[in-house]
Parts: structure tokens; sequence; C-alpha cells
């Protein structure tokens, strides 16, 4: 459907009603994956009811099925919406790129997600170590799709020189998800072992251009602006 709201002469057109309809169903979408995040992070998923999402989100039980059809469906979609804030920033990057840029960018924007939204790493984290039961169809599917694209992209900056030639695509792609999430997954570890209550803004920073030093440097790359 084109994107394009009231174009004349076009029987795909959005119009002003079903483009404000859009955006209210994005928003109350939001809403209620918010609330969800909250329950299923201190429930987990078979002790996070529907209601209690519903009363978390102040709105009628019916809305969170109209919307996302079944508590299954709401948790899936929950997921997903994880890995898509995640993986968002390497969605358009293209062989034309600098590999130095897009790797130093993802592993900051990434790093300040998992921080950002801890419990949506941490539920992501223990559906892959379940093995993954409600997710299958969307690892197997959309994402396995979406890390093939990206590998491809790697593998071509490595058969030009662009990227050391012992980097494996996919493992880098693992290495950043994991290093990252590490942060948020094992948070309690992390402040335990440096004696902290929390880690600041400045710790966040300085963790990420570590990470980018270790693993642009394994890549066989300079970060931008050494």
């Amino acid at each position: 459907m084109s994107d394009i709201i009231g174009e004349p002469g076009r029987a795909d057109a959005v119009t002003p009603a079903e483009g404000a309809a859009g955006a209210i169903r994005a928003r109350n979408e939001a809403h209620i994956l918010t609330a969800a995040e909250g329950v299923f992070a201190a429930h987990g998923y078979r002790g996070g009811s529907l209601q209690a999402i519903a009363d978390a989100a102040e709105l009628p039980r019916s809305n969170l099925l109209y919307y996302f059809g079944s508590k299954r469906g709401l948790y899936v979609a929950l997921l997903e919406r994880t890995m898509a804030r995640w993986n968002a920033l390497l969605d358009e990057i293209t062989v034309e790129d600098d590999p130095a840029t897009v790797l130093t960018r993802f592993i900051h924007a990434k790093l300040a997600l998992v921080r950002r939204h801890p419990q949506a790493s941490r539920l992501f984290a223990s559906e892959i170590l379940q093995g993954a039961p409600l997710l299958q169809a969307y690892l197997r599917g959309p994402l396995r799709e979406w890390v093939d694209t990206r590998a491809a992209i790697f593998e071509r900056w490595r058969s030009e020189g662009r990227l050391d030639v012992r980097v494996e695509p996919r493992a880098l792609i693992f290495l950043i998800w994991s290093a990252t999430q590490h942060y948020a997954d094992y948070e309690a570890q992390v402040l335990a072992l440096t004696g902290r209550e929390q880690l600041s803004d400045a710790d966040d920073r300085r963790i990420a251009d570590f990470l980018c030093h270790m693993i642009l440097s394994g890549c066989g790359l300079q970060t931008p602006g050494t």
C-alpha cells in the first residue's frame, strides 16, 4: 500500500482517515507492548496473563486480543520488536558504506538500546535459552533472511580487502549481539564484580568505545576518528 496520503487517482492511496487510524493503531500497539514487556519480565511468559497486561496498559483485555489475537501473538510481537529495534541500524547498509563507520555506529546503538530496554533483552535471552519454542518461525524466516543479507555485504567487504580475511560474517554479527547484550542480560554480575550500584552514561560510552576498539581491531579496521 502506498504511504502517500490522499494521492488522487490511485486506488491504493491512503486516505487521511486511514492514515490517522494507522497512526492510532501503531501508538496503541506500542503502548500495549511496553506494558507487556514489564509483565512478562516480572512473571515470564507462563505467569504473565493478558489481564495483568491489560491492567498495566489501562486498557480492556479485549483491546489486546483485537491488536494481537492472543497472549502468544503478543509475546512473539514483543520479541520481534526487540530484534527489529536492535538491528534497524543495519537495515539500509550497502556495500558502498564504510565498514568501520557501520560497525561503530551499530555497536554504540546496540549497547544503548539494551541498556535502555534491559527487560526486553532478558526476555529474548530467556526465550532463546528455552530453545525458542515460540520464535522458530521468526528465527528461521525473517531473522535468518536479515542475517544472510547483512552477511553477504560483510563477505563482499572481506573479498574486497575492506575486512580482515579471517572475519567470518555471521560470527561477527553474533559477537556484536552477545557482547552488547551481556550488559543487560548479566547486569547483576557486572555490577557485583565492578562494585557499582548502576552503570552511568559515561560507563556506557566507555564500554561502547572499548567494544569498538576490540571488534574493529579484530576486523583489521581503525575506529573512526583515531
